[in-house]
């Protein structure tokens, strides 16, 4: 029970101080599809920029943050060394990467599209570069439990980021998406200058025999968090280059990318969570009841997950006017992407089974199948269904590598989850998203709300009912006793 406090505590941090950063960064979407119109396809090339350099950003890390966790926790190591050690891999690789990309920048544009406009890749490589360097540090600020620490930064660098967005959007009027990078490249040398007093109280030395160790764990993760990035990003990679009409090909990406920021707040808890699980995961590995310990955590994951969506789902009337009108006719991806962020979710839950035993090649080759799904679908689906065929790629992808680790990990390190109670959950959800879908939008919009609170109410008595007890719960509880 303390382990799960104690998960229950950090998540509360690091999840509160990413649904503030997350909310306040909600303000760019308005700000951002209001005065870069559909037609301008500056949000696609955006949207398109942000997908290269999130892949990019995990060939770099190159998984080095888990390895983190797996060797600092092992007594034989000192942390400062194992910080020490991985840090040189990604100071090392992100050295290359920055003299690849000066170095052959006109090809580079030319193959990626963006022949006029070298600025863009130049500004973009050297904030995925400083955000790969501060990976580390922000890790091992989790790994030693300095939550608020950690929040601080995140929080600083979204206020400052909409702080700079205000002024240029709207003060100044500078609505190219030159401003975007610009911003994003302020605003994380900012937080770079921050963890300079960090990196000096570290105590660093090189140990090449745990770097062998830890690239043998480490590249297996490579793999994983390559596909896993795929399954997230590929498909906004994919569609300028399938789509059959490249003038409106960045068009299309800024509908699909406006309207799956909505859906974003699935993957913003499922990070809020696994900042906080990951650490205790590793800490608890040898303890007898770790397994029961998981089973309890992937449930109340899939509870609060389920909630989250019937809360976006209710209120989407509301949601939808975050984006300008222009692209929201393209909020029909939003509940597929949400079903399918909740997929990685639990994809993510499940993948302790493999970490733990140091056998990080399974969660490599189930990556690998749920990318090759997606990919499949996003390159025969886009030209037919346009940005539709990226949601559903996604919920197959994330669907196949979620079923794959769960019937090799129930042979290879048995864990007892309670699907029959995860079951119902699931059927719940999927009973209530069904009704509200049929409230007619002919109906006024007060009338729709007000249904489609009673049914997540609804959702909320059954949990307390049968999960969470208003009695067991601090200082209230004592009025259901």
């Amino acid at each position: 029970m303390a382990n799960l406090s104690s998960l229950a505590k950090d998540t509360a941090i690091y999840g509160l101080s990413s649904i503030i950063g997350r909310f306040l960064n909600y303000m760019l979407v308005p700000l951002y599809t209001h005065y870069m119109p559909t037609q301008s396809g500056d949000y696609g090339i955006s949207t398109n920029m942000y997908a290269y350099t999130a892949l990019i950003l995990v060939l770099l890390t190159f998984g080095m943050e888990t390895t983190l966790f797996r060797y600092a926790n092992d007594e034989q190591q000192h942390p400062d060394t194992v910080f020490s050690t991985g840090f040189a891999v990604i100071a090392s690789l992100t050295a290359l990467f920055l003299a690849l990309v000066f170095g052959f920048i006109t090809p580079i544009a030319g193959i990626l599209g963006y022949s006029e406009h070298h600025e863009y890749l130049l500004m973009m490589a050297t904030v995925v570069a400083m955000d790969a360097l501060q990976a580390l540090p922000f890790s091992y600020l989790r790994f030693q439990k300095r939550a608020i620490h950690f929040a601080s930064l995140k929080l600083l660098f979204i206020v400052f980021s909409i702080a700079l967005n205000v002024v240029y959007f709207v003060l100044l009027g500078k609505t190219s998406v030159f401003y975007v990078f610009a911003i994003n490249l302020a605003c994380t040398s900012l937080i770079m200058l921050f963890f300079i007093p960090e990196l000096f109280k570290i105590k660093w030395h090189f140990d090449g025999t745990l770097l062998r160790k830890m690239l043998s764990y480490s590249w297996p993760i490579l793999i994983l968090g390559i596909a896993g990035s795929l399954n997230q990003v590929a498909d906004k990679i994919i569609f300028p280059l399938v789509y059959p009409d490249n003038a409106e090909a960045n068009v299309q990406l800024g509908i699909y990318g406006g309207c799956v920021k909505i859906a974003m707040i699935m993957a913003l808890i499922t990070q809020a969570f696994r900042y906080a699980y990951e650490p205790i995961v590793f800490a608890k590995a040898q303890d007898g009841d770790k397994n029961e310990y998981y089973a309890v955590a992937m449930k109340y994951f899939l509870i609060f997950t389920l909630l989250a969506f019937l809360c976006v789902m209710g209120y989407i009337d509301i949601l939808k006017l975050i984006l300008g009108k222009g692209y929201r006719e393209g909020m029909q991806v939003v509940p597929i992407v949400m079903a399918a962020e909740i997929m990685m979710g639990v994809y993510f839950n499940l993948s302790f089974w493999y970490k733990l035993i140091d056998k990080t090649i399974y969660g490599a080759w189930f990556s690998l199948a749920g990318c090759i799904v997606l990919f499949a679908v996003n390159i025969w689906g886009i030209p037919r269904y346009s940005y539709m065929a990226c949601a559903w790629g996604g919920f197959a992808g994330y669907g196949t590598s979620m079923v794959l680790s769960y019937i090799v990990g129930q042979v290879k390190n048995p864990i007892p989850y309670p699907m029959k109670s995860i079951g119902v959950y699931v059927l719940m959800t999927v009973l209530l998203f069904f009704v509200m879908q049929q409230v007619p939008e002919s109906w006024h919009i007060l009338l729709r709300l007000v249904i489609n609170s009673l049914l997540i109410l609804a959702f909320v008595a059954y949990i307390f009912h049968h999960d969470l007890p208003l009695k067991n719960l601090p200082v209230v509880g004592r009025y259901f006793r």
